[in-house]
């Protein structure tokens, strides 16, 4: 067995026409040409992964639209790497969503943080499945700090039970608001996608709103939304919608199929990036789940050496003083690459935090000390306000990669 199979209705047809969509598209033909047909699921192990690329390439050709309605393009892609396009119809898909996720309902008054506009799509897409609870929401967007007194003012007067953002949003709101003693007793519910959740979150959401429980959503802009995750299941784990097909594959990379009847996304076999494995949730909810375990995209090279960005922040952000950090790798086209570790000081911080963290993170990534020997200045620990975020997007990335004239 290749580990292709689903029950959703008309899966192998809809695979074959996306594959006949596929080899419509001139630049991609010839990488399906082995590809004879499609007898079964099982026969997509035969079919060549896609990348990032492949499906600009294909949207580009295909100009996909919706059977009715309106067709909405939306782009997402973070501080670093190019922009990731998808298309949706209107409601986003969102009505498989809501047969399978209910973290709010008619009773609810809703506070929508994600970052609206310039293509962003989280927004809207949560917007969309704001209208099929009934609730009543708030498009409150992405803040600014100078405003959050005013705004939380509002959340207690009027009693917000909701409330949803990306976690790096959500961090900067819930820190604020346990740094400042404020307590939202009235809300139950924190909404997020778009970042793998933040431990800190587990630390800050009950001291300011001890009866909130967090639930999550799964996706990219190309598949759309692939799964959720409740509260009583683990911030890695996800339960795949019906209409998406995931395949675990070499390294443990997640490839997927998007079923959806009329998808306008070509997915077939996409690969986003992740590493996953096939577990039982325990939330106790019937069928596997799939956990994730991270990107294996997350190594970078700075001149010549690997630098494994998520295990430096999460090993720094563990230190003492250290309330956020973030690394950012500066690229000039007349000389080598700096690089520099923004850390957002806590408190409690001392005066030579940054002379610690220096010699901290020189003395335990390998080599790093070897290539800057002869330029020491390559490197710095420079504390800031505020970690840097996509303005578009709201998202704050581990590593941003700022090319300098």
């Amino acid at each position: 067995m290749s580990g292709f199979s689903s029950g959703f209705p008309g899966a192998r047809d809809i695979a074959r026409d996306i594959l006949n969509r596929l080899r419509s598209v001139p630049d991609l033909a010839d990488r399906y040409t082995d590809v004879v047909t499609l007898d079964s699921l099982e026969d997509l192990v035969h079919v060549p992964v896609m990348q990032r690329d492949d499906i600009n390439v294909a949207l580009a050709h295909l100009k996909p639209r919706a059977r009715e309605g309106a067709t909405w393009m939306f782009q997402s892609g973070g501080t670093t790497g190019s922009p990731k396009l998808g298309f949706a119809p209107t409601g986003l898909y969102m009505a498989e969503v809501h047969q399978q996720w209910k973290p709010i309902g008619p009773d609810d008054l809703f506070v929508n943080g994600w970052s609206a506009g310039k293509l962003w799509g989280g927004h809207y897409l949560v917007a969309a499945y704001a209208d099929l609870t009934g609730c009543t929401g708030v498009p409150l967007g992405s803040i600014g700090k100078h405003e959050y007194d005013d705004w939380f003012g509002f959340f207690i007067e009027r009693g917000v039970t909701a409330i949803g953002g990306s976690p790096s949003g959500l961090r900067a709101l819930f820190g604020y608001a346990r740094e400042n003693g404020i307590k939202l007793p009235e809300l139950r519910s924190v909404l997020w996608l778009g970042e793998a959740w933040h431990p800190q979150l587990d630390a800050d959401i009950p001291a300011v709103a001890p009866n909130a429980r967090r639930w999550g959503l799964y996706g990219s802009t190309e598949t759309w939304v692939l799964g959720t995750n409740t509260p009583d299941c683990p911030d890695d784990t996800w339960h795949l919608l019906p209409s998406q097909l995931a395949h675990v594959g070499a390294d443990q990379l997640i490839d997927f199929t998007s079923l959806k009847p009329h998808g306008l996304n070509p997915v077939l076999r996409y690969q986003t990036g992740d590493a996953g494995e096939w577990v039982d949730c325990a939330c106790g909810a019937e069928g596997r789940a799939l956990r994730l375990l991270g990107r294996r995209d997350g190594v970078v090279k700075f001149r010549s050496v690997g630098i494994d960005v998520d295990a430096m922040i999460a090993d720094v952000g563990s230190w003492p003083g250290v309330s956020r950090a973030q690394l950012r790798m500066n690229e000039f086209a007349d000389r080598l690459p700096t690089l520099e570790l923004l850390v957002c000081p806590a408190r409690e911080a001392t005066r030579d935090l940054p002379d610690r963290l220096h010699e901290h993170v020189l003395a335990t990534t390998f080599a790093l000390r070897d290539v800057l020997r002869t330029d020491p200045a390559g490197f710095k620990v420079v504390l800031v306000d505020e970690p840097v975020s996509n303005e578009r997007t709201g998202k704050t990335a581990d590593l941003i990669v700022r090319r300098v004239q």
